[in-house]
């Protein structure tokens, strides 16, 4: 199964992270509008993306809830029936929730740099450093944190979690009458 170190932070000033991050990429700046569906599974999380109306990809993938860099072990499954494989998931395993962002894609090297607008939460940013084959946890763990100096991010900037992690606790908040 593959794997990167990732971390997921907070960002503060959206536009400046935006600049440091072109400064940084190989290739110009993907736009790229998301809508991620959450599935109930037993353990790790399952998400259909739709990229497209013809265009989808099942993640599931395994990382602990923790703050600073940490591996992510995932499996990709590409789909051009998004729509249909979301209904079926839905009635098999019932659906934990929805994330809805655009995502601002750079390269860095063996580096994605997200920069997400997500709806109803606010701006954060990721980096996912997929490792090699011949590279351990240590190594992308460097990569991370060299990345984050780069980027200004500090560690009160970091977060643990997914998204629909923070839209739970979120929604509970407000039952709650937080």
């Amino acid at each position: 199964m593959p794997s990167n170190i990732e971390i997921k932070a907070r960002v503060r000033d959206f536009p400046d992270l935006k600049r440091r991050a072109e400064s940084l990429s190989d290739l110009p700046v993907q736009v790229i509008p998301q809508e991620d569906t959450f599935f109930i599974t037993p353990r790790g999380r399952l998400k259909l993306r739709v990229l497209a109306p013809d265009r989808g990809q099942l993640i599931y993938y395994t990382r602990p809830n923790q703050n600073g860099p940490k591996r992510s072990d995932y499996h990709i499954s590409e789909t051009n029936e998004p729509a249909n494989l979301k209904e079926t998931l839905a009635l098999a395993c019932g659906v934990r929730g929805v994330v809805r962002k655009t995502r601002y894609l750079y390269m860095a090297g063996q580096t994605r740099i997200h920069l997400d607008d997500v709806e109803g939460l606010g701006q954060f940013m990721e980096l996912e450093v997929v490792l090699r084959a011949d590279q351990s946890d240590a190594d992308g763990q460097a990569i991370a944190r060299e990345l984050m100096e780069k980027l200004g991010i500090g560690p009160n900037d970091l977060i643990e979690g997914a998204y629909m992690d923070l839209i739970e606790s979120r929604m509970q908040q407000l039952e709650n009458g937080d």
